[in-house]
């Protein structure tokens, strides 16, 4: 599912939730859309702060790198 998609599906089950509420169907489904939402947000994180380059004082420079 494309993103826009992804975050507009979100939102209608949000709002139905709100007014007339959801089947245990569409429940599972808004679980399963906002992990998978929160995946590519945690992933588009990392790779950003996977290129970041940190520049010291003395001239040298270190990659941001993921800890263990």
């Amino acid at each position: 599912m494309e993103y826009e998609q992804l975050i507009k599906r979100i939102n209608e089950l949000s709002r139905k939730s709100k007014t007339e509420g959801l089947t245990p169907e569409e429940k599972a489904e808004q679980t399963e859309l906002r992990n998978e939402y929160r995946a590519r947000v945690v992933g588009n994180l990392s790779s950003q702060l996977g290129g970041i380059k940190i520049k010291h004082p003395d001239g040298s420079i270190t990659d941001l790198k993921k800890k263990d």
